[in-house]
């Protein structure tokens, strides 16, 4: 009997980094998103190109920090939180082994695995410190111990990603000093880019690219309209323009 080979078959080898995913795209969207709309608002209205520019420089360099921070923190409490998990069920193995034992078994019964192979599953992860820590942390706290937040990593890409996007509105505004002219270009820049962006994510996940791409397209639409509406306002009630 021949064995049928699928050539599309797909074997996770290389596990995709969720945390450089996460917060690259968090960031990237971020960016371009809030620059967008504050750019897009001062433009409107003020005119002013050096304005603009300041505004635009001073929004991404704020907020690309505070974002990397947030990060850091948000990533570093909930590693703090796990490993205090790790180290209570760890110091629960050592001093309850049969009652972590049955829980163990009790789990494994729960997720419709025969019973006697259940029984014999218990009995080796007991056997073993290590073994047991990592199936009680997995399956009854849902935590990897070998895949915990990384605080530093997640700020440094955050930060990146965020000043790479919040670049985007920015850039064409390098190139022409008439706001008139560029406001519409910076942008229709900034929705492809993010349109693009959307599609992107894709690549990681079973989603239709055109779909994600639309998602954020409205959303940055959604940030152009308001920051575009906001400054015509401050126009017509301060007369800044």
């Amino acid at each position: 009997m021949s064995v049928e080979h699928n050539p599309k078959y797909i074997h996770h080898a290389d596990p995709v980094d969720t945390s450089l995913i996460r917060e690259g795209v968090f960031g990237l969207e971020d960016g371009m998103v809030s620059t967008l709309g504050a750019v897009t608002g001062i433009a409107t209205a003020t005119q002013d190109y050096f304005t603009v520019i300041l505004a635009g420089c001073v929004v991404i360099s704020v907020e690309s920090i505070a974002m990397a921070v947030g990060s850091y923190l948000s990533s570093k409490s909930e590693k703090e939180i796990d490993e205090r998990m790790l180290f209570e069920e760890k110091q629960e193995i050592a001093k309850f082994p049969q009652e972590e034992r049955e829980e163990l078994y009790e789990m494994y019964v729960q997720e419709e695995w025969p019973k006697e192979l259940a029984h014999n599953m218990a009995d080796a992860a007991s056997a073993n410190p290590k073994i047991m820590l990592q199936e009680m942390a997995y399956r009854e706290l849902q935590i990897i111990p070998d895949n915990l937040e990384r605080p530093l990593h997640n700020a440094v890409i955050m930060g990146i990603s965020y000043v790479i996007g919040g670049s985007i509105p920015l850039i064409p505004y390098l190139f022409s000093r008439d706001i008139s002219f560029i406001l519409p270009i910076s942008i229709g820049f900034t929705l492809v880019a993010l349109f693009g962006l959307g599609a992107l994510t894709t690549k990681f996940s079973k989603r239709s690219w055109w779909k994600a791409g639309l998602e954020m397209f409205a959303l940055a639409s959604a940030a152009a309209f308001i920051g575009y509406a906001v400054g015509q306002g401050i126009d017509k009630v301060f007369g800044l323009g």
